[in-house]
């Protein structure tokens, strides 16, 4: 699956509809996540969600679709959840009461084109406080087949639900399409809420970990880590400027992962030395970035839609790869616990302008697989940033990287020359991996 932004997304202009399943009366009141009460207590704003998009390789009616998708949300439990907020901004969540039918609307596509009316359709349906903050979108050319977008607020779904919507809308047509019940024999996936709820009853951190969280935050000067090259003047967030590489093709990837296995390290672990040894280079400090790990530590959250991820530090002044797999380890264990008692003392996330983080991620090892004719793509908003933020994905095909910063004129020259070092010291690695040998008589 492509990792692209809304304006770099690949999309066809055509007629543009979205459908939702309206949220009834609010129910049961459920725990609320550290990072859903970060994220919601933001306040509604533009640029908050993700999405997928998909190609449809089988024609399929709006009831069809309508019913899928209603099909999505039933057996996701975080889809059927609504936030709010107090007036004194504390942030609540509760279940939806009851299911509505799907109610599909038209859109105009002006002038700028079906990408911008797309953007803010979602933009408006997606927002936190929205109800429900989710909405597929289906845009259909001329020319072609149709592409499905389906969308959600941050709060509700992470990179590794994306996969898992489409998948679960695409089993839900074939099911109509068969006059088969929508995902027969299959149980209604884990609820994040209960996740939430068991996060919070686990026992506090250890102190070695409440300990290095605290010296990370000394080292930041009471904040969380910067990108480490001059970004411009970050008094007030800035457009963003978004890049997409392709850094290895297949086979590239291939050279990488064996040079990993020579050097006795996971794949990761390697990239973070690449990343290490450019940052050492360009900057003449260690890496140290933010570094979001999944919490899907149990084999019943791996089918369930929802942000099961937590934030941690990645500090690597090391580029030797056995030093960064211990960095590595580090970085998970420090985020394999609950942050909000950790961060509390520190005045909970303590996020500065210029904030760097990293993101990781490897499609061929999530439940669900889209096929290549599918050409599916992961969408993410556009907003104003301060901060630094670059994705690695592995994939199939390869790996890629995407990278957003404050649209600033250091902002930029500073990246891509950290992209640039970077995507050369992975092609090195990969060229250093020994050839295969072939089997004797080849030839």
């Amino acid at each position: 699956m492509r990792l692209t932004n809304i304006t770099h997304a690949r999309l066809p202009e055509g007629r543009l509809s979205s459908c939702t399943v309206p949220a009834a009366a609010a129910g049961r009141p459920l725990p609320v996540s550290f990072d859903q009460g970060m994220h919601v207590g933001a306040g509604p704003r533009p640029g908050s969600w993700m999405a997928v998009a998909v190609e449809l390789t089988a024609p399929a009616t709006a009831a069809q679709l309508g019913g899928a998708w209603a099909g999505v949300v039933e057996r996701h439990h975080t889809l059927r959840t609504v936030f709010s907020t107090d007036d004194d901004g504390r942030v609540r969540l509760h279940e939806i009461a009851d299911a509505v039918r799907p109610v599909w609307t038209r859109h105009e596509v002006g002038a700028a084109g079906t990408r911008t009316a797309l953007q803010a359709v979602v933009d408006g349906a997606c927002s936190p406080l929205a109800r429900p903050s989710h909405r597929l979108c289906l845009i259909e050319p001329a020319d072609g087949p149709p592409v499905v977008v389906l969308a959600a607020d941050h709060a509700h779904v992470d990179a590794w639900s994306l996969p898992l919507l489409a998948r679960d809308l695409l089993d839900g047509l074939d099911d109509l399409r068969a006059g088969r019940p929508i995902a027969a024999g299959r149980a209604p996936a884990a609820s994040f809420a209960e996740h939430t709820r068991e996060l919070a009853a686990r026992p506090a951190a250890p102190q070695h970990v409440a300990r290095r969280w605290a010296r990370i935050l000394a080292d930041g000067g009471g904040a969380l880590p910067v990108f480490p090259l001059p970004l411009g003047d970050l008094g007030a967030p800035a457009p963003e400027a978004v890049t997409t590489r392709d850094v290895l093709d297949a086979d590239g990837l291939a050279r990488l992962e064996a040079r990993a296995d020579e050097v006795r390290v996971r794949l990761l672990d390697l990239v973070v030395s690449v990343l290490t040894r450019a940052t050492a280079e360009l900057a003449g400090r260690p890496l140290r970035a933010v570094l979001p790990v999944h919490s899907r530590t149990e084999p019943r959250w791996r089918d369930a839609v929802g942000w099961f991820i937590t934030n941690s530090v990645l500090d690597s002044p090391d580029p030797d790869p056995q030093a960064c797999r211990a960095a590595v380890r580090e970085t998970l264990e420090l985020g394999s616990h609950a942050l909000e008692p950790i961060l509390r003392p520190h005045g909970g996330m303590p996020v500065p302008p210029g904030m760097f983080m990293l993101s990781y991620l490897d499609y061929r090892r999530l439940p669900a697989t889209l096929a290549p004719e599918l050409r599916a793509q992961h969408i993410s908003a556009s907003a104003p940033t301060t901060g630094v933020q670059v994705w690695f994905v592995v994939g199939d095909g390869g790996l890629h990287l995407r990278a957003r910063c404050p649209e600033t004129a250091p902002a930029r020259a500073s990246v891509e020359a950290w992209l640039d070092a970077v995507g050369a010291g992975l092609r090195t690695e990969a060229s250093t991996a020994r050839p295969a040998r072939e089997p004797e008589g080849a030839g």
